[in-house]
């Protein structure tokens, strides 16, 4: 159902996608699948972004965050992080709240030396030039 979601999503069928996420939310709440539920919840954020729906978009990325701390996948909550960054820095204005996001990015990046860490520096260097306005 999630992968079926997924093409719906691709293939622009908002609609299709969004009612098949949140079915294959409610079967692995059922299951207690965590990291399931936390990819759907990520996916279904990134339309609702897609759609503006910016404020929807960032209460299921926290969510979907909360479970990845629960998971312990480090990499994924780096990812979510710099989302959630780019999202309160270019749509709501909120840079403080951002540039906290996209620093825990980067420090957990900077752990794993990951070569995404320099993405995520030019980031915060373009967040800081707007807040500093």
């Amino acid at each position: 159902m999630h992968q079926l979601a997924g093409i719906y999503a691709n293939q622009g069928e908002v609609a299709k996608a969004i009612a098949l996420y949140e079915q294959s939310l409610e079967l692995q709440e059922k299951i207690s699948h965590l990291q399931g539920k936390a990819a759907t919840l990520h996916q279904l954020a990134g339309i609702y972004a897609n759609q503006g729906e910016v404020a929807k978009a960032i209460a299921l990325y926290e969510q979907s965050l909360e479970l990845q701390e629960k998971i312990g996948n480090v990499r994924v909550k780096a990812a979510i992080f710099a989302i959630l960054g780019q999202l309160l820095a270019d749509k709501k204005g909120d840079f403080d709240k951002a540039l906290n996001y996209l620093q825990q990015s980067l420090d957990i990046l900077q752990h794993l030396r990951s070569p995404d860490a320099e993405t995520v520096r030019r980031i915060i260097a373009e967040v800081q030039r707007m807040a500093d306005g």
